[in-house]
């Protein structure tokens, strides 16, 4: 037995980590020359970025469950903050030492910005879910479920939308309503330290994928750089790897790539129908990341917070991982800054921190990173594929397969640990 694993991103890796420890010889296969997919370090002018900003919560159990054992210094990788939601000066929401699903209540009990009737609206909402085990008897969207439970314009636009927002990336009028129930129930409710916000204090492939690459080497297995895979090929029981040089054959392959860059791979094989029609009905949504960089240290109130204008949230570099001077700001799903030109966004949002916190130092540079088709749009109803497909060796691994999260982090490490199981599992 020996796998190919195309994508050395979150998804590829957490599937090779999972083959590297049952001694299954393993080749990861990366068309960039810099591991992590749409989780990686970008550099400009010597810093270390991300190429999107990405945030962990204490449910994303599996995701922290791989950094630990790859990781040699896993527990300084990270900076947990306890649940503490805050729209910079409009609303704050911030979760006490009690046990769950109390600490939530109390937080949204005591929430600050929003009236006595809108926080009772709140919790019951909640306590409605929960009797029903967060679960629909029919899809609907985010919008029509909050207004079907009373929700009222505060929390609406200040805590559910902003983090419909930030989980799925998909406007509350069409965002799944059950997707984002789930969501809420594992990463506000099952745990006190769920819905724990966990930054990182290194750059998104340092934290992961560079020690994951080091674990997979040290076990027997490949990593290859720069090597772009240009076609899928059955033959006989194997499967054939093209690439612009070569071809290799292995018994099985694990295409963990993006899924606009899946179904080109996929058209080839047979009986992939299905799988390529469910690939064609996605939609995508943007995710821009702009970076400011000032001559001195700039001081915000939190590592991270809200905002209310075309920014929606800030964080203070500086104080979660040592780069002095720097902020970064995010934007989710589409709207007016996507006309702006670089110059111009990076200027407005400049401007919204100005009038938000004060003059700040001279701006020594700015880059905005679009990322034009980040996720999928997690609308109602969306069917996504399956890890397995019709070919009992080739599986599939991202974060746009069936799951019941929305496109993050942990969706894509938990594809990619099941796709390499059932590979285990025909052994």
């Amino acid at each position: 037995m020996n796998v190919a694993v195309i994508g050395g991103g979150y998804a590829g890796l957490a599937a090779a980590v999972t083959l590297a420890d049952a001694g299954i010889p393993l080749t990861v296969y990366e068309a960039g020359r810099e591991l992590g997919g749409r989780a990686r370090r970008v550099v400009i002018n010597g810093v270390a970025l991300d190429n999107g900003l990405h945030i962990l919560i204490g449910a994303y159990r599996e995701t922290l469950r791989l950094v630990r054992a790859v990781h040699p210094n896993a527990s300084d990788a990270l900076t947990r903050l306890p649940l503490d939601w805050q729209v910079y000066r409009r609303f704050h929401l911030k979760a006490p030492p009690l046990p769950a699903p109390l600490h939530l209540a109390v937080a949204l009990l005591t929430a600050r910005g929003a009236s006595w009737g809108e926080r009772i609206a709140a919790v019951r909402f909640v306590r409605a879910m929960r009797a029903q085990h967060f679960h629909l008897p029919q899809d609907i969207s985010v919008s029509a479920l909050l207004t079907a439970h009373g929700q009222g314009p505060v929390f609406v636009r200040y805590f559910w939308e902003p983090l419909c927002l930030a989980a799925l990336n998909t406007p509350p009028a069409i965002a799944s309503a059950q997707v984002f129930l789930n969501v809420l129930r594992d990463g506000a409710v099952a745990h006190r330290s769920a819905g724990d916000m966990l930054l990182s204090r290194e750059d998104l492939t340092a934290l992961f994928p560079e020690p994951a690459a080091n674990y997979i080497r040290n076990r027997g297995g490949q990593i290859a750089l720069g090597r772009m895979v240009e076609a899928i090929a059955p033959s006989a029981e194997r499967v054939v790897i093209r690439t612009k040089h070569s071809a290799e054959t292995y018994t099985h392959v694990i295409c963990a790539v993006s899924a606009p860059r899946a179904a080109p791979l996929l058209a080839g094989l047979p009986d992939f129908a299905d799988t390529l029609a469910a690939l064609e009905r996605f939609q995508y949504q943007p995710i821009y990341s702009i970076y400011l960089q000032f001559a001195q240290t700039v001081h915000l109130p939190a590592p991270m917070l809200g905002m209310s204008g075309v920014a929606q949230w800030v964080f203070d570099r500086e104080m979660i991982c040592g780069q002095r001077g720097l902020l970064a700001a995010v934007i989710s799903g589409r709207g007016m800054h996507q006309g702006m030109t670089q110059e111009e966004l990076a200027r407005k949002v400049h401007d919204e921190i100005t009038d938000a916190f004060g003059a700040l130092p001279p701006l020594v540079w700015h880059r905005v990173i679009a990322e034009k088709r980040a996720t999928f749009e997690s609308v109602v109803g969306l069917e996504r594929p399956s890890t397995r497909t019709p070919l009992r060796n080739v599986h599939l691994a991202g974060d746009y397969t069936a799951s019941d999260y929305p496109a993050t982090l942990e969706a894509a490490v938990r594809s990619g640990i099941a796709a390499a199981k059932q590979i285990l599992d025909q052994r």
